[in-house]
């Protein structure tokens, strides 16, 4: 790999917004590494992209720190690196939610997001260059019944804040991204079983629309771009306004477009 290249590495990069986020970056001339715990399909998402793949699991620390070292020996320093590895639960009560599927999401959504950003942070910060973007989500700005994932995101936030302060003097940046209700595959075919109604999801946004994976990545290519040198420590909700609108049925709702 060519000194001075971008190269990214997107964790949880084979599905959903992170497959999304490969597929912009790749497109803006970054050189992409897919990381999954699914090699396979990371290696179909690499081929489209023409980048590299990776199997890793992120809650584990000798997988995260193997993916750090054969990154660098085998495509090059990583200059981005995009936390989107993630799991999400059912919206069980806090008694009947298993402490297993509790486990699991912390694992996976706080720890991986964690370990990854030290096992890259660290080695940005001695090359004294480098971007972070973490995927939270709104559910970690609100109280929802996801009583694992919630207090996840919300951990995710908060450590993207301590991360920025910690590294931003070592030239490393240090963002996070928070999703709203995001047409994925996997939110997409639980409509379509008739799980969730996406009414509902479209009424409680500002925009009365359903967020676009390509958006999510869109506002994730930017913050890990020049156009963003001054940026660091945010937390960027893309959600179609659903923050902004939630309240207003407290009032009967948002009022009907004008045209």
């Amino acid at each position: 790999m060519k000194s001075g290249a971008r190269i990214a590495v997107v964790t949880g990069g084979a599905s959903g917004i992170g497959a999304a986020c490969c597929r912009e970056l790749a497109k803006r001339g970054w050189t992409v590494v897919v990381a999954d715990i699914d090699e396979a399909a990371a290696a179909r998402i690499a081929k489209e992209v023409g980048g590299a793949a990776y199997g890793v699991d992120v809650g584990d620390e000798a997988s995260v720190e193997s993916l750090a070292r054969r990154v660098d020996a085998e495509v090059g320093p990583a200059t981005a690196l995009v936390n989107s590895a993630g799991v999400i639960q059912v919206p069980l009560p806090p008694e009947e939610l298993p402490l297993k599927a509790w486990d699991d999401v912390i694992r996976v959504d706080q720890r991986g997001t964690y370990l990854a950003s030290v096992a890259f942070g660290a080695r940005m910060a001695r090359q004294a260059r480098g971007s972070i973007v973490n995927i939270a989500s709104i559910a970690g700005m609100r109280s929802m019944p996801l009583h694992a994932y919630t207090p996840a995101k919300a951990a995710v936030i908060a450590m993207t804040e301590c991360l920025a302060a910690e590294w931003g003097r070592s030239g490393v940046r240090v963002n996070a991204v928070s999703p709203g209700y995001t047409r994925t595959p996997a939110l997409q075919a639980a409509i379509d079983r008739g799980q969730r109604d996406v009414t509902a999801l479209r009424e409680n946004s500002a925009l009365g629309r359903l967020v676009e994976p390509e958006e999510i990545a869109s506002a994730v290519a930017f913050l890990v771009s020049e156009e963003s040198a001054a940026i660091t420590g945010i937390n960027l909700p893309v959600d179609a306004g659903w923050l902004a609108a939630t309240s207003w049925h407290t009032y009967g709702g948002l009022r009907p477009a004008r045209g």
